[in-house]
């Protein structure tokens, strides 16, 4: 499938910022804002149109963040929201968000609605945007302001993601910009196990990199439990890398060449007429065999669990209903029961 190359300098681009939320009810009305004050500045200046506009996504919050975010869209029309039926997690809320953008913005932002990414970063993105860039990714200058615990476990992802063949942008996590070039890509790919960290740079669009500094949370907590990360982590690695089956294969061939040394061993101890106990022996065998072999099982049940989810065709996200507004005074309220 081909795609239009649009003209860049013709006019401010339409901007749809997309925010996906969960049980975010202490910091949404800072978020929001904060967020509308830089839409509406950046159309003044005449960055972006004047139809530019904040797109939440809610991610099935048990609290009063949707009630909040109606309230929004009530007393403002830059403001609308998709609402999803039940939690389905981040990336599948940042995909609604930008397939829901999609056909009506010429470049979607998605951003978290903590205030912790430098929202004044989105000049720098659509500045490379104009310069030919169909993404942009925003990437953290550093950690300074994380834990040790979180240093030593987000280095470690991403080292463990760089070596299990995973191309990912480090310290980058999902703040980006995309072109409707790149909207109408994505809206080819049908995957379950989403991972846009992954995908986005595999589809080999003309990308660029703004950096940031990262701020302190407003209020509440970080959704993204240590549980979810590891998910992530799991999804990135079985999503765009069969190279844990290579490293299976490589560890069975290692655990025969020292089955066979072993065997070696004991033969001719046993020739030699040497006492062998041979209780030390087969117990080292049987740990690291037995060891190798249920690595090796559970490696490869998550790529059996990922073929049996995509199998399914299972919608990714169910939307409940979406309320889309045009700060140019329109709006209207949709509701629909599919994916998209």
């Amino acid at each position: 499938m081909e795609y239009k190359t649009t003209d860049k300098s013709a006019a401010a681009p339409l901007l749809v910022l997309v925010v996906p939320v969960f049980n975010e009810e202490a910091v949404i009305e800072k978020s929001a804002k904060v967020l509308s004050d830089k839409v509406k500045s950046l159309a003044e200046k005449q960055t972006v149109s004047k139809g530019s506009r904040i797109l939440f996504v809610n991610d099935g919050s048990t609290d009063n963040t949707l009630r909040i975010i109606h309230g929004l869209c009530e007393r403002d029309p830059v403001f609308s929201v998709v609402n999803f039926a039940a939690n389905r997690g981040h990336q599948n809320a940042i995909l609604a968000g930008m397939m829901t953008a999609k056909g009506t913005a010429d470049i979607v932002v998605t951003i978290d609605a903590d205030l912790q990414q430098d929202i004044e970063a989105i000049d720098l993105f659509i500045e490379k945007y104009t310069e030919g860039c169909e993404v942009v990714y925003g990437v953290r200058n550093d950690r300074h302001s994380d834990g040790l615990a979180k240093k030593f476990t987000a280095s470690s992802y991403y080292n463990l993601m760089k070596l299990l063949g995973a191309d990912i942008i480090p310290n980058h996590a999902d703040y980006r910009l995309v072109s409707s070039k790149v909207l109408d890509a994505l809206s080819e790919y049908r995957e379950v196990n989403l991972f846009l960290r992954g995908l986005i740079p595999n589809m080999g669009f003309r990308s660029g990199i703004v950096y940031f500094d990262v701020k302190e949370r407003e209020a509440g907590t970080s959704k993204y439990t240590f549980k979810k990360m590891m998910r992530l982590a799991m999804d990135g690695i079985t999503s765009f890398s069969t190279r844990p089956l290579h490293l299976i294969g490589l560890l069975g061939f290692f655990v025969v060449i020292f089955g066979i040394i072993m065997s070696i061993v004991c033969l001719v101890d046993w020739i030699n007429g040497r006492n062998i106990p041979g209780y030390t022996t087969l117990l080292i065998v049987l740990l690291i065999s037995t060891g190798a072999t249920l690595l090796s099982l559970g490696v490869i049940g998550e790529y059996i669990a990922k073929i049996y989810m995509e199998t399914k065709h299972r919608p990714p996200y169910i939307i409940d209903s979406v309320v889309w507004q045009d700060p140019a005074g329109k709006q209207g309220e949709k509701t629909s029961d599919g994916d998209e």
